[in-house]
């Protein structure tokens, strides 16, 4: 039975009071987006969002991105209403210790929430992310007559979303992608922290997303819930993204604030909100007042949620007769399961003194995982011949072929870190994106993003020092491993030669709880010799013996190194022992990998006994003091200069790793 429009404005007005009550009781949050986008959150979740509350993970159900995170109250209003289990307790205890309400939305820590949204613009670009993931498993699942994949992506984004640059770069590769399921309602208040959007932001921001080839509608009136109504369904009817922009007035309702920035971003006060309340005719008292017919209508939701997925399932009873092949497959990566022989061939690479760029034979792995596991879904910042990313076996994904596995993410960083994170939460998905290691400031807000959350995102960088050579110090990176691995929960693994870099791909499709990020080289590296040296397993430990040299059980003194130092490390060691002094060589492409070992193994491998140890790595020394005493590092930036004569005057060379060494050694007599 379809409700009353007086029963639509108290579930309207329910949200409205339930968020603004929950900010003045935490005295901290945002109250304006809640109360002005309250009507077109009613009508986009109770008319048009397929999903199960009691089945937050249902695998068809549509996506809501909430990408004006500061206004959470909005979410966790419409999550507790619908029927999640957010309790109203929950609720009350908004922006507290450890409730389930934190001050922006967070993946996995709150019930529904599809990604950790708020600092602006990421959501927007998570949204992409996840109507690109919905393309390509319709592509890869459905069939005639079987649209086991169909759902929709929709996001409410704010003019502060609109302002940043992930916006720009999401939206244009959206449109170019005709990603015709994702929905876009545009919170248009003209209110930013500053005051008035006329302070910065005056462009036609409908005539912008048109020329991206979006769809573009507009609804003059944001608690016009009709409207709203007829402008998502020719949403859904068009074959491109689309954006409704919705007239509303932040902090709808407050007698004084309203329309204001004062509404934005502080609690509205008793007497502000008492005001609202009369004014909307609510009642003072009780706060958190939820009506029984508001709620029992808005509970609506655990009953059409239960049809939704019941519906589904008996598709799949049907999909399962016409295709028992692609069932089996489909119920492997909601199972969030790897296929067997994933990792069964992999090649291994032959020792040679020339060796080849860790980029290169990064590309051999990934078009060999490829191969076996059919999630695998990559792409690059317009770099797929210098990164080595490109999956042969399959087409592109463009807006013909959804079924590609290779994304054209134009000179996009930012954009690209965004749309990787909302793969990375679609069922059936192991995506990476790539870029040069240098770049990856440009994409360091996503990637924060990723560990934070946390989201199986993997990073790829190459070029990863000043190996890069003459095109100098704008694209020699020198503090980006430092700045990477400071990140929490971001495992960072920096490989020594292919076949370390066979081991870092396995854990990085294999270990899936946290981010990863691969590092690879331009230049080329021998690959070596196992049968002198130790497995390249180790890898999977962060830190492993590659040799000792000497005819003492106790090294004089332990050098170490990651990914392109190896070699140096292993020459020096060499001419080390020829002089009688006994050598530990550690290869150590992980920190966050060997912090994780028990320590009685990082006692093995680096025993405290031992204090002449001495680490090299192309870039700042930042962090080593863990684990060594002395450094050669780079404490500058680079120059413009063929890559092996920039490592060699900058210091990285085996005399100056000699040179190192040397001084740690005790003084002969």
């Amino acid at each position: 039975m379809k409700p009353t429009p007086e029963l639509e404005r108290l579930a309207i007005n329910t949200i409205r009071f339930l968020s603004a009550d929950a900010v003045q009781q935490a005295n901290s949050g945002h109250p304006g987006l809640p109360m002005g986008a309250a009507a077109m959150a009613y009508t986009l979740w109770t008319r048009h969002l397929r999903h199960n509350p009691k089945d937050p993970q249902w695998a068809n159900r549509d996506r809501f991105v909430l990408s004006g995170g500061h206004g959470s109250m909005l979410l966790y209003s419409l999550l507790h209403l619908t029927g999640y289990p957010l309790t109203l307790e929950e609720i009350k205890r908004f922006r507290q210790w450890e409730s389930k309400t934190p001050g922006h939305p967070e993946y996995w820590v709150t019930p529904g929430v599809e990604t950790s949204t708020g600092p602006l613009g990421q959501g927007f670009a998570n949204a992409v992310g996840m109507a690109i993931g919905q393309a390509h498993l319709a592509a890869r699942f459905n069939r005639p007559g079987h649209d086991i994949f169909d759902y929709y992506t929709y996001a409410i984004v704010t003019d502060g979303d609109l302002m940043e640059g992930i916006t720009a770069e999401a939206a244009s590769l959206a449109g170019h992608l005709k990603l015709g399921k994702l929905i876009f309602l545009y919170d248009d208040n003209n209110i930013s922290i500053d005051g008035s959007t006329h302070l910065t932001f005056t462009e036609d921001v409908g005539m912008r997303f048109e020329s991206y080839d979006w769809h573009v509608q507009h609804v003059a009136d944001g608690n016009d819930i009709e409207a709203i109504d007829a402008a998502l369904a020719a949403a859904q009817a068009d074959p491109r993204p689309s954006l409704i922009r919705v007239k509303t007035i932040i902090g709808y309702g407050l007698p004084k604030r309203q329309g204001t920035e004062k509404a934005h971003g502080e609690p509205p006060g008793n007497e502000e909100l008492d005001g609202a309340k009369r004014a909307l005719g609510w009642p003072l008292e009780p706060h958190f007042l939820i009506p029984g017919e508001a709620l029992e209508h808005f509970r609506g939701a655990v009953e059409h949620g239960a049809e939704f997925k019941a519906a589904w399932e008996s598709k799949l009873a049907a999909y399962k007769a016409a295709y028992p092949e692609l069932h089996a497959e489909l119920q492997r990566i909601v199972a969030g399961e790897l296929p067997a022989g994933w990792d069964a061939e992999l090649p291994v690479f032959e020792a040679d003194t020339k060796g080849m760029a860790t980029r290169v034979s990064s590309g051999k792995v990934i078009n060999a995982l490829a191969d076996k596991l059919p999630d695998l879904l990559g792409g690059s910042a317009d770099l797929h011949p210098s990164t080595k990313t490109f999956i042969n076996s399959a087409p592109d994904f463009q807006p013909g072929t959804p079924e590609g596995r290779s994304i054209h993410y134009g000179v996009r960083e930012h954009g690209m870190g965004g749309i990787v994170n909302g793969l990375s939460v679609t069922p059936g998905v192991i995506p990476f994106g790539a870029t040069f290691l240098v770049f990856s400031d440009y994409m360091r807000a996503s990637m924060r993003l990723s560990a934070l959350s946390p989201y199986p995102s993997i990073w790829v960088f190459t070029h990863d020092s000043i190996g890069v050579g003459e095109d100098g110090p704008t694209h020699q990176p020198i503090e980006h491993l430092a700045a990477l691995r400071s990140i929490p929960n971001m495992r960072v693994i920096r490989p020594a030669d292919a076949n370390e870099v066979r081991e870092a791909w396995i854990a990085a499709v294999r270990d899936r709880k946290n981010p990863t990020t691969l590092i690879f080289s331009r230049q080329d590296l021998p690959t070596l010799d196992r049968k002198e040296f130790a497995p390249a397993k180790g890898l999977h430990k962060g830190a492993y013996v590659l040799a000792d040299w000497g005819k003492k059980k106790k090294p004089d003194i332990i050098l170490m190194a990651s990914g392109s130092e190896v070699p140096l490390i292993v020459e020096a060691g060499r001419k080390l022992a020829k002089d009688g002094v006994t050598v530990r060589l550690v290869s150590f492409p992980s920190w966050e990998l060997f912090a994780a070992q028990p320590k009685s193994y990082r006692d093995k491998v680096l025993p405290p006994a031992v204090t002449a140890r001495l680490s090299v790595e192309a870039g700042v020394a930042q962090g080593w003091q863990q684990w060594a005493g002395a450094q050669v590092s780079l404490e500058r930036f680079g120059a413009s200069a063929p890559g092996d004569e920039a490592l060699r005057k900058l210091g990285f060379s085996v005399a100056n790793v000699l040179k190192h060494a040397r001084a740690l050694l005790p003084k002969k007599r």
